[in-house]
């Protein structure tokens, strides 16, 4: 009775084995078939398909800790669990998976080619997978009889320290290589890869590249501008390899911050393809753009100390909030720091105040830029034809602080725009498909901080056009199926030579 069960028991999973096996030869030759990312191998379906790595590889690290846990269960009680040879089929199984959606994504970034740590992450993804792969085998041998219970336990501790190095290294690629050791005790920072960074050897005197600018930059770029990912083939994290550039060339140009590709990049509308960073990725607040901006125009010096540099009134409240951050400060620049903090929260409570009301109206159009400004974004798009002049002067007590503005495919005219020269501060207007026309360009041509225009499908012609010449920080103009002439852009370029006019197909 007993025999049927004795040749279940003593099945040797061969096909199991030979799988196992050529998958883990197979996952080993892939990258050098491949041979490495770059631009011209890779196509959007890899792309898309790599960015699942993300989320697939939580399922094999969950997996191989449970069947840690499950071994180290079957340890304590004396008693061989079968069930952990299933557990260990899905990490194998789930693993490949994660690789290969991983190798994909590196196949897409050919930044990564010569990236040490996104090398280092590729090789031990594989690593993981194929002694997960082994572990399977020899715990499932193991379970038909074979005497190697103690290998599959090696095999699976080895699996998971691999899985631990790997993913130390995947989270150094996506939050930047002193993520984890970042708030580390210091006699733990050099275990983890901690390493002390510039802007830790500052002056006794502050200075306004170490203490003001790289702290920034720091924050908002380094994190895929580093030895370790180098987007664009542009390094931020020493002041040499920022002023160095990247393949586009020289990042800053010394005295001319307009001309600096840090500051065009940072400032192109969030929906352009070569805006930096990208929108899923905070970038640099108007406030430190203003303060980076000072820095370059005079001179993007390194050795520039904060009690020479003389900054106009503008700036000088918002490099003390910068500085802020730097341990060599002085008292009263703390001090004077903590001052301005307290009257930009003042100061952003008070438009809270005034937004309470408009938002029962507008749920969800009003939107803080971000957390460290009080400048607003306002989107109709989702009222679209619903939302008319008189609905735009619902927002008038917050008009001040308006920052961007999307009334594309909505009912206003040219009248809703006599409001917007409260806008001050106004960077972004969206007009599209609305009944605008020349009219509405005089009020337009009042916003002496646009920097973006979008008046796609509206009734402007020449003459509107020419009005926007006015505007001396336009750095960006969309005019298709409006009723201007490619003469009338021609004419506009020559006065704006540093607009770019999107004109698309007249």
């Amino acid at each position: 009775m007993n025999q049927p069960m004795e040749e279940t028991k003593v099945r040797k999973p061969i096909v199991l084995s030979m799988l196992g096996l050529i998958t883990c030869v197979a996952l080993v030759a892939m990258p050098f078939l491949a041979g490495p990312p770059s631009e011209e191998t890779s196509n959007n379906m890899m792309r898309f398909l790599g960015r699942f790595h993300p989320v697939l590889l939580h399922l094999p690290i969950g997996m191989v800790t449970l069947a840690i846990m499950m071994e180290f269960g079957s340890m304590i009680t004396r008693r061989v669990s079968t069930t952990t040879r299933t557990t260990l089929f899905f990490a194998s199984a789930s693993s490949v998976v994660a690789v290969l959606a991983g190798f994909l994504l590196f196949q897409g970034e050919s930044d990564w080619a010569e990236s040490e740590t996104a090398n280092r992450h590729l090789w031990g993804g594989i690593i993981f997978a194929c002694v997960t792969i082994l572990a399977f085998i020899v715990k499932a041998w193991s379970d038909a009889g074979a005497s190697a219970v103690w290998f599959y336990r090696f095999l699976l501790l080895a699996s998971g320290g691999v899985m631990a190095f790997a993913s130390h290294d995947g989270a150094s690629l996506t939050h930047g290589p002193d993520y984890l050791a970042k708030y580390a005790p210091p006699a733990l920072k050099p275990l983890l890869g901690g390493k002390a960074v510039a802007v830790e050897e500052v002056a006794a005197e502050p200075l306004v590249y170490a203490n003001v600018v790289a702290p920034m930059l720091e924050e908002k770029c380094w994190k895929c501008h580093n030895e370790e990912k180098t987007k664009g083939k542009l390094r931020m994290d020493t002041y040499e390899l920022l002023v160095k550039g990247g393949k586009e060339g020289p990042a800053l140009e010394p005295g001319k911050a307009d001309e600096s590709n840090i500051i065009i990049r940072c400032e192109l509308p969030i929906d352009d393809d070569e805006r930096m960073p990208p929108d899923e990725k905070p970038g640099l607040t108007p406030e430190q753009l203003t303060v980076i901006k000072w820095w370059i125009n005079s001179g993007a010096s390194n050795e520039l100390k904060l009690s020479e540099a003389n900054p106009p009134a503008d700036v000088a409240p918002l490099i003390k909030v910068s500085t802020a951050v730097s341990q060599a400060a002085a008292p009263a620049e703390k001090a004077a720091a903590a001052a301005a903090i307290a009257d930009l929260g003042a100061k952003r409570e008070e438009v809270k105040k005034s937004l309470a009301e408009i938002q029962k109206a507008y749920p969800g159009a009003l939107q803080f830029e971000s957390q460290d400004s009080n400048g607003l974004t306002f989107t109709a798009v989702s009222m679209r034809g619903k939302f008319a002049d008189a609905d735009f002067e619902k927002i008038g007590p917050v008009i001040s602080s308006l920052v961007a503005v999307d009334l594309s495919a909505s009912a206003i005219t040219d009248a809703a725009l006599v409001p917007l020269a409260n806008a001050k501060d106004l960077r972004s207007l969206r007009l599209s498909e609305t009944k605008v026309t020349d009219i509405g360009m005089d009020h337009v041509a009042k916003l002496l901080t646009l920097e973006s225009l979008n008046i796609y499908g509206t009734g402007v012609t020449d003459a509107g056009l020419q009005k926007l010449a006015a505007l001396p920080k336009l750095k960006r103009l969309y005019v298709w199926q409006s009723k201007v002439t490619p003469a009338g852009i021609e004419e506009l370029r020559k006065k704006l030579p540093g607009c770019v006019v999107e004109a698309g197909l007249q």
